[in-house]
């Protein structure tokens, strides 16, 4: 899958055969880079997304994610445009060309609305929340889980159509742990590889012998959905003022009242965040519910009989 990249001049670059003019850097992770370039060949604008490989075993990461953006044609994950390997010297970056949101991610739109003192309407939720659900489909449909949604993992499209991004932490949906050593393995790779403060609870301390599933991927979701109904994950406050996040997630969740909520919306929340994962819907179940709740389309009116 590798395709042939070369810098041809000062802040261009050739990826597949077309150029990309180098923009701006739009921001840094602790081993990647995300830049804005144009392609020259259509006037688009891009994210090049640069991961600096120090290991084989990097090398073999950054192509799995690659790997897994390919499994997909939904308008709700996230698309590859193109990927390839760099050599620099004894080491490689991996560069994943994304398209550009200019509206960036969901957790901007929460926090510029907080800034103003506002939140997300329900119907606004309501619609997110069904993109959502359709995108973490299509992605358990392949037999995998995403391990890492939240806020700023998920793309605001122009028509306010919710992407999920950053394949980097999927893995096989169903995970049977048989034994203490594997439970310790998976329960290491999660604290690396799984956000604190949006990790289901039985991620931080697996048990021995047990099974692991996609639902991980809805506790996740039901922490998505507070931070949209309330400006802020369950537990991004807990985390903040170092408290510990493995004690707060085995206690039922709060759910503060709000007029602004309907009770259906209340109970959606309150079934995704169960701390028992087999007492957790699965993505097709809450789908069924969302349809039934979605408010009309815009400029779409209902006749009352």
């Amino acid at each position: 899958m590798g395709h042939a990249l070369c810098v041809c001049s000062r802040g261009t670059v050739v990826i597949d055969n077309k150029r990309y003019l180098f923009i701006q850097k739009l921001g840094e992770g602790g081993f990647s880079y995300v830049d804005l370039v144009e392609g020259l060949h259509d006037g688009h604008f891009y994210a090049l997304k640069r991961i600096l490989c120090h290991e084989q075993q990097d090398r073999e990461e950054a192509q799995r994610e690659a790997d897994m953006h390919h499994l997909f044609n939904h308008p709700n994950v996230l698309h590859l445009v193109a990927y390839c390997l760099r050599e620099r010297g004894a080491k490689h970056e991996a560069w994943l060309l994304l398209p550009f949101f200019k509206r960036g991610t969901l957790w901007n739109e929460i926090e510029r609305l907080k800034d103003k003192g506002n939140f997300l309407t329900e119907d606004q939720i309501l619609r997110l929340l069904l993109g959502i659900c359709r995108g973490l489909e299509a992605i358990h449909a392949k037999g995998y889980a995403h391990r890492d949604l939240k806020p700023t993992n998920i793309l605001l499209g122009d028509d306010g159509q919710p992407v999920l991004m950053d394949l980097g932490s999927m893995n096989q949906a169903c995970i049977h742990v048989e034994g203490s050593r594997q439970a310790l393995t998976l329960q290491d790779w999660a604290a690396q590889r799984c956000t604190i403060s949006y990790r289901a609870p039985e991620l931080f301390s697996v048990q021995s012998h047990c099974v692991i599933d996609e639902r991980t991927d809805v506790w996740s979701l039901g922490c998505v959905l507070y931070a949209m109904m309330f400006g802020e994950g369950p537990y991004d406050m807990v985390f903040q003022k170092g408290d510990s996040v493995a004690l707060a997630v085995q206690n039922q969740l709060s759910i503060p009242q709000s007029p602004r909520h309907s009770s259906a919306l209340r109970q959606l929340l309150a079934s995704m965040m169960t701390v028992d994962p087999q007492q957790r819907p699965h993505i097709p179940q809450l789908l069924s519910q969302l349809e039934v709740l979605q408010p009309p389309a815009p400029g779409q009116h209902t006749t009352q009989i």
